[in-house]
């Protein structure tokens, strides 16, 4: 696999660090998790659980080792800095300053580990004004703008569905440490990473900015051609109360409905910028897929080329034939369903692990590999800088 041979020591918590080195785990890394002694990775007790264990947990840990290790104890540092001498790439994600006031900062591993790429995950990052403000992902989609452009029917802000400040700034940290792992090649160094999640939200508004650069304006999502003002790229409500969507605003789709639909007439009007123009489209379709339950509608635009979706839910989608056949959704021994490997090489492909560690699992099996006799261990573990399972 593409990481084979690659170890990251991960001392990240909740999503955006672990779903990075989650992906690295997929694809053959060693990632060792590197979990407080007392309750560890908060995860392990979020939400619905299969046989005691967290889905959330096993959605981002599978793969990993467990190390309980005590960072407030000068003996717990020893162990993480023997442990960076011998890695790749180091993860983290407390608060800005915590990990140099641990001595477990960039500065101080690089001394002993100067090939490490240390990555640091923060809501705001290291640096300027916000740096020192507490939140999570829907507060940094607040502060960049992303959550006001994202207004239900009744004109207010809804929280979305995705945890977009998390998932982005995991993908955007993955693709960053690989180009310093890349680059140490040349050089022999690490380097350093400073990854916001509100850096990774404000990098994917591109194709929002228009009017907020040129005008310094709101944008108004009545004539935003991705916020709802394309009578083509918009949700519909059906007979049933369910939803469907159009997904395409190339005219040739207009033409591919509308036509059929006893209506060409309208498709001028789709030509028009989005917005009021195209009112009487939305009118219409608005009126037109409340004549027909949603099956109807999936039945209706079969073999019509038009960006045509039914909204589904969670469990639809855990049946769904072309996420089965993609290898998104997958079955382990037990029956338990597990989320698929986004990152598809045609060559050396992943293989996920479906285990996720027991908090402290491996802890004595890797202070073994790191020199530590099992004498020393049992001291460690006596002292409270250790937690086996």
């Amino acid at each position: 696999m593409k990481l084979q041979g690659v170890r990251v020591v991960d001392l990240t918590r909740f999503l955006p660090g672990p779903l990075a080195t989650q992906h690295m785990a997929d694809h053959g890394a060693e990632v060792i998790k590197v979990e407080s002694i007392d309750e560890g990775e908060p995860t392990r007790e979020i939400g619905a659980k299969r046989d005691g264990v967290s889905v959330y947990f096993v959605n981002t840990q599978r793969g990993k080792r467990s190390l309980a290790l005590n960072l407030k104890d000068p003996r717990g540092v020893e162990v993480l800095m023997r442990l960076a001498e011998k890695s790749d790439v180091l993860l983290e994600s407390f608060r800005p300053g915590v990990v140099d006031r641990l001595g477990i900062g960039y500065a101080q591993v690089a001394k002993r580990a100067p090939r490490i790429v240390y990555a640091s995950i923060a809501a705001f990052g290291q640096s300027g004004p916000y740096r020192e403000l507490a939140t999570h992902d829907l507060g940094t989609e607040a502060l960049t703008g992303v959550l006001s452009l994202g207004r239900g029917g009744d004109g207010k802000p809804a929280i979305p569905a995705l945890a977009n400040a998390d998932m982005l700034v995991a993908t955007m940290t993955l693709a960053g440490v690989l180009m310093a792992l890349l680059r140490r090649k040349e050089t022999g160094k690490g380097d350093y990473l400073d990854m916001a999640m509100a850096d990774s939200l404000l990098a994917c508004l591109a194709n929002n900015m228009g009017v907020a650069m040129t005008e310094r304006r709101q944008p108004d999502p009545r004539s935003e051609r991705t916020l709802g003002g394309n009578a083509l790229y918009n949700i519909y409500e059906t007979k049933d109360g369910d939803f469907v969507v159009l997904g395409g605003q190339e005219l040739k789709f207009a033409r591919n409905l509308l036509e059929p639909l006893g209506r060409p007439d309208l498709v001028e009007l789709c030509k028009l910028p989005p917005g009021p123009g195209q009112d009487p489209v939305r009118a219409f379709l608005r009126q037109t897929f409340r004549t027909q339950t949603k099956a109807q509608w999936v039945a209706w635009f079969k073999g019509r080329d038009v960006a045509f979706a039914p909204m589904k839910t969670l469990p639809e989608v855990l049946e769904d034939p072309h996420f089965k056949a993609r290898g998104m959704l997958l079955k382990d021994e037990r029956g338990w369903d597990h989320l698929g490997v986004p990152i598809a090489f045609r060559d050396e492909p992943a293989r996920p692990n479906y285990e996720a560690p027991a908090h402290g699992e491996h802890s004595s099996a890797i202070l073994r590999t790191l020199g530590y006799a099992d004498a020393e261990i049992a001291q460690l573990k006596a002292g409270g800088v250790i937690k086996d399972a």
